[in-house]
């Protein structure tokens, strides 16, 4: 965080040095090294599937999710609802420009109340979730505890004898998804010498540099460990593959089609959704998931229902209310995430507010958000494609914004 005092994150989009051209809407030219970067990014995170590989998230039946609420979007109020940015307040159309929005939903249990797309998105365009993708595998490992597949109380590597010997050998499923393990990994997004950096060459994200690790398996069983697991918050994007690595091995089945059998099947999304997949076929789980901004909307609208779509149950009640109680805030102490949500912990692969509104979210770099307000009933979207990866300005203004979105009338 660069500073406590909220007088509005000051970035501006870069536009280019001439080089750069656009040729039907897509800038040029595009490539391994430069499409997280901006301007490239706000076309690219919405077309990852002509950029990396990707395997299909597929869907099942038509979508339930209402159409927008008449007169939501465009001239609608809530697009005018004053909020809090820079010092001042603004309307919301105007954050959501200034915070580089490519798509924007706001739900309640009535349908779509306000929805806005910039860029290169529309209402049926998938867009990259970033680390929301964590959220989903939180999801779905806690489908997987219900049936007994898997105890969270147990080590990793009981059951991916491959992580023997690493520092999530010995960890338990619920500190992995706790984000409690000690292990030595750089989660800077911005040094090419990072571990999440090596993570997304592997992935295929970035061009592959001589040294590198074979594959993510070989990676994920090389981390060693720092310290004593279970007493400090670490925020790992390995922990999400070591998850999925988890998944696919007790149940047989790759990680793409398990989210498709055990989720998304299940939820009343209109589209299929996508995950970006290594040349070994594994998925890329911590960041690769893209879907439209109303598909994930259902997913929030899951949460809100208490893991029931129509009255079945898809995830356990008991997963997300333990979910929801939070995990342990004494790990997270001094960490940027408790200076803009004070009582906020992590549990379960979601970020727990500890507000008076049970709020809790998910959220990925460059701006990516699902942020759920069961007091109020809401849920709100918001792809982004931010030019920096994260802030804790960004962060803070953010929450104030769905915030002030979630207690208006």
């Amino acid at each position: 965080m660069t500073s406590t005092k909220d007088t509005g994150p000051a970035v501006d989009h870069p536009s280019g040095d001439g080089r750069v051209r656009v040729d039907g809407g897509r800038p040029w030219p595009i490539t391994l090294d430069n499409w997280q970067d901006a301007p490239f990014s706000r076309w690219a995170f919405a077309h990852a599937e002509e950029i990396v590989p990707t395997a299909t998230v597929r869907r099942a039946g038509p979508a339930a999710l209402p159409e927008t609420v008449p007169g939501a979007a465009g001239d609608s109020g809530l697009g005018r609802l004053p909020v809090p940015f820079g010092g001042t307040e603004v309307p919301l159309e105007d954050f959501l420009a200034a915070s580089f929005a490519d798509a924007f939903v706001v739900s309640d249990r009535s349908g779509v109340r306000y929805e806005s797309y910039r860029g290169a998105m529309d209402p049926r365009r998938r867009h990259l979730l970033m680390s929301v993708s964590k959220s989903l595998c939180g999801l779905l490992i806690g489908q997987l505890a219900g049936d007994g597949l898997l105890d969270p109380a147990e080590p990793a590597a009981g059951y991916v004898p491959e992580l023997t010997g690493s520092a999530f050998g010995t960890a338990t499923l619920q500190q992995i998804l706790d984000m409690t393990v000690a292990v030595e990994y750089s989660e800077d997004y911005h040094d090419p010498a990072s571990h999440v950096r090596l993570q997304d060459r592997l992935a295929g994200w970035r061009p592959r540099l001589a040294g590198d690790p074979e594959n993510a398996f070989e990676l994920l069983s090389s981390l060693r460990a720092s310290g004593r697991h279970g007493e400090r918050f670490q925020y790992c994007s390995a922990a999400t593959d070591v998850l999925a690595w988890v998944a696919e091995r007790v149940t047989g089945i790759r990680y793409a089609d398990l989210l498709s059998r055990r989720l998304w099947q299940h939820l009343p999304v209109a589209d299929d959704a996508q995950m970006t997949v290594d040349p070994a076929g594994f998925a890329f789980a911590n960041g690769g998931m893209a879907t439209t901004a109303r598909d994930l909307a259902a997913v929030g609208r899951l949460v809100l229902d208490h893991g029931l779509v129509g009255g079945r149950p898809v995830v356990p009640a008991g997963w997300l209310a333990a979910t929801a109680a939070g995990g342990d805030r004494r790990a997270a102490r001094g960490t940027v995430f408790q200076g803009i949500h004070p009582r906020g912990s992590y549990r379960n692969h979601w970020w727990v507010t500890g507000d008076d509104h049970g709020s809790v979210y998910a959220t990925g770099i460059y701006g990516q958000y699902l942020w759920i307000d069961p007091a109020a009933g809401i849920v709100v979207v918001k792809f982004s494609s931010l030019p920096v990866a994260t802030t804790g300005d960004w962060s803070r203004a953010h929450a104030r914004v769905f915030r002030r979105i979630c207690a208006s009338p």
